[in-house]
């Protein structure tokens, strides 16, 4: 496979799970406003906003500059990232299936009417839109893609990128002081409100609810399953990269590492120190993508015709 087209099917995985998080995200925050009367508005933005832009964030942030900056801006994380997917799926239009170009491409094109709409009438429709087109190109790539590189390079990205989002969703998940409106905040930010019930089927607890996104093993969004997912993707990319004396590769490496570290630590452990275990899993994440990138996409600089005066 082309560097080129791996590259793009990695980003094509990252970036509709980016759009798809972040809308899931700034969904749940904005019902929590309506939710809690007590909740500090502006300590809710600043911090969600420096979860999402990775820099710390100026005090006074309002919700309608937070709706400007993460969800309408064209290099947002969710404008610009359905963008930035449907241009990196035009240069891979041969590794993937029709509908999932038709899919990318009409969500890319129909983001004008809706960010209008959301200006006027309020971004929970938006946000909706985002989630549905979101899952529709997630569906279509598992049910159209053969399971050959073209697909694990995908199944990679957007493993990374959910073990990173996820760990922002965490890190934000104190927003109300109420913790029972907390605890379903964090579950539904990530789609885990019904699983967690059906798994605990007992009360709301914030610790419980952490180790729910944490820990668990057949959870898709769980930071430890799609640790396990992008391992397994990075293992077929990377055949050699395991051998009979250790592990070669650095992605690997960092992966496994950060898995081994959840997976054989007690849950007590992980939540008496929460902040440094999520710390230290998206560290590991992005050394990875470093690796994968210098790996796999690193290209040489194109050579330029040089003449003689």
């Amino acid at each position: 496979m082309l560097s080129r087209i791996a590259e793009s099917l990695y980003w094509i995985g990252r970036l509709v799970e980016r759009a798809e998080d972040t809308a899931r995200l700034l969904d749940v925050h904005m019902s929590l406003l309506l939710e809690d009367v007590g909740i500090d508005e502006t300590k809710m933005c600043t911090d969600v906003l420096t979860a999402l832009g990775g820099a710390q964030a100026a005090p006074g942030v309002r919700t309608a500059e937070l709706l400007e900056t993460l969800a309408y801006a064209a290099d947002g994380p969710i404008t610009g990232a359905l963008s930035g997917a449907r241009d990196n799926a035009r240069t891979a239009r041969e590794a993937i299936s029709s509908e999932m170009w038709e899919a990318l491409n009409t969500t890319r094109n129909s983001l004008p009417a809706y960010r209008t709409r959301a200006r006027k009438h309020g971004p929970h429709d938006f946000f909706i839109f985002v989630k549905m087109r979101a899952a529709l190109v997630s569906g279509l790539a598992d049910s159209t893609m053969s399971r050959d590189d073209g697909w694990f390079f995908l199944t990679l990205g957007r493993s990374l990128e959910r073990v990173d989002m996820t760990v922002r969703i965490l890190s934000v998940a104190g927003a109300s002081r109420d913790p029972h409106l907390a605890s379903v905040a964090l579950l539904r930010a990530c789609g885990a409100f019904e699983a967690y019930l059906r798994t605990y089927r007992a009360l709301m607890a914030t610790q419980q609810a952490a180790e729910f996104l944490l820990l668990d093993r057949l959870f898709p969004r769980s930071i430890f399953h799609a640790l396990t997912e992008a391992e397994q993707a990075l293992v077929r990319l990377v055949p050699a990269g395991v051998g009979r004396t250790g592990v070669a590769d650095a992605a690997l490496l960092a992966l496994g590492r950060a898995r081994t570290r959840l997976e054989f630590a007690s849950s007590g452990t992980i939540l008496a120190d929460m902040g440094g275990h999520l710390r230290g899993v998206q560290q590991a994440t992005h050394e990875a993508s470093a690796a994968i990138a210098e790996r796999f996409f690193d290209q040489q600089a194109v050579i330029a015709w040089s003449f003689e005066a």
